[in-house]
């Protein structure tokens, strides 16, 4: 509940936030820039003409009822759509205002986590179930891939029908790979926002019986969880930057919950960002961690990746102590490295590269 109003909050984008079930039917999709200090700390160095976040693509999806799977609500419209995203924020209302409308008629997080939790067991059921006639029919050849197959489809069939989301399931690397391959909506990662009333931000969880029940329930599935009042964001969102900061300072919260979800996701999808300096634009560039630096040229330019010769690399925070470019360069603080250097965020990179 609020995750529309959620998602105009993170995003500024205006996606329709009414205070009815089902108000989302089209995916509405936006950029986020991920909040990157180092970026404006390097600015005054640099002096930049334009500062270029590092972005998170954003996706409001149409809420998930009881019966979903079975073409409820929005039914396999919803779970197409959820088919495309590599993570899920779940939003999950943890206060009582009788204004704001709820499918039940009481507050109870857990339930409600449940009963999402249930709809897309029940989906990926479906897929796998197919999945294994598919395997059997090829397994007749002899093909031990097929046999392996089956029989890893079989497991977890076993677990989902145990009410266990694949994402709490163990696997090999070699069984990852054939799961990636089915795009299972229980094998996204997922973090759970807990969606508490203004009164409650910057109380501890503890006091807050329906909050701490969610962290609870996220420890024991080891995913991410994190506690917003959707509606104090939403303002938030609406105030300049100096503004900002004093709100949040009047409410001594360091950081909106805005900013601390949007890293999370980024965390959560294992992705890190390195930054160039070519003037006049300041830039923070996404990655997959364990990216070489050779694929990392490739992100800025197809030519940077074919005509690779080798990287300079400094680390943000040497830079900084160093005072500028040149005097990071002058102290041999400035390293080349070759097309396998894995890249580490908060690497300042340049590119050299041939034609």
């Amino acid at each position: 509940m609020g995750k529309s109003t959620l998602f105009n909050a993170v995003t500024a984008a205006g996606a329709e936030a009414s205070n009815y079930p089902f108000c989302t039917v089209e995916p509405n999709i936006a950029m986020v820039a991920v909040p990157d200090e180092r970026l404006e700390k390097l600015a005054r160095i640099v002096k930049p003409e334009k500062i270029t976040h590092a972005t998170v693509e954003f996706v409001d999806i149409a809420g998930l009822v009881e019966g979903a799977s079975k073409g409820e609500g929005l039914g396999n419209k919803f779970l197409s759509h959820i088919c495309e995203v590599d993570a899920i924020i779940h939003v999950v209302r943890c206060f009582k205002d009788e204004k704001v409308s709820h499918t039940y008629s009481d507050i109870e997080p857990i339930r409600d986590v449940e009963v999402v939790d249930m709809e897309l067991i029940l989906a990926d059921l479906e897929t796998v179930e197919k999945r294994i006639d598919r395997a059997n029919r090829m397994a007749k050849s002899g093909d031990k891939k097929y046999v392996d197959e089956c029989e890893l489809l079989k497991k977890i069939k076993s677990e989902l029908e145990r009410g266990i989301p694949v994402r709490n399931m163990q696997f090999n690397d070699k069984e990852r790979t054939i799961i990636e391959e089915l795009f299972l909506l229980t094998y996204k990662p997922i973090i759970y926002v807990a969606n508490i009333d203004e009164s409650d931000v910057g109380k501890e969880i503890d006091g807050l019986t329906a909050v701490f029940n969610l962290y609870k329930y996220a420890s024991r599935e080891k995913s991410e969880v994190t506690s917003i009042s959707v509606k104090i964001e939403e303002e938030i969102s609406q105030l300049e930057p100096d503004e900002k900061k004093s709100f949040l300072k009047e409410l001594g919260i360091p950081v909106s919950g805005i900013d601390r979800l949007i890293r999370m996701c980024y965390k959560l999808l294992g992705l890190i960002s390195f930054l160039t300096i070519k003037l006049p634009e300041l830039r923070a560039w996404t990655v997959k961690k364990g990216t070489t630096a050779l694929e990392a040229a490739g992100k800025i330019h197809t030519d940077f990746k074919k005509g690779f010769i080798c990287v300079e690399i400094i680390d943000y925070h040497t830079l900084i102590d160093a005072g500028s470019y040149t005097a990071a360069r002058e102290k041999g603080l400035v390293r080349r490295e070759g097309k396998d250097y894995i890249m580490k965020d908060g690497d300042v990179a340049l590119f050299k590269f041939s034609v």
